[in-house]
């Protein structure tokens, strides 16, 4: 469950730096934090995660 708060942590960074430099990149690399922390959440709460 820690892994999913750090990628959502690093999703809301990611997305914040693209609202202050306006960068398209950084738009992108918060998006893929965002749904890699969302699918691991999914994932867990069905009961289908490695641990």
């Amino acid at each position: 469950m820690r892994h999913i708060w750090i990628r959502s942590i690093l999703a809301l960074v990611w997305l914040a730096a693209a609202a202050v430099s306006g960068g398209a990149l950084y738009v992108v690399m918060g998006m893929i934090f965002l749904v890699s922390a969302y699918s691991g959440w999914r994932k867990e709460r069905n009961g289908k995660g490695d641990e």
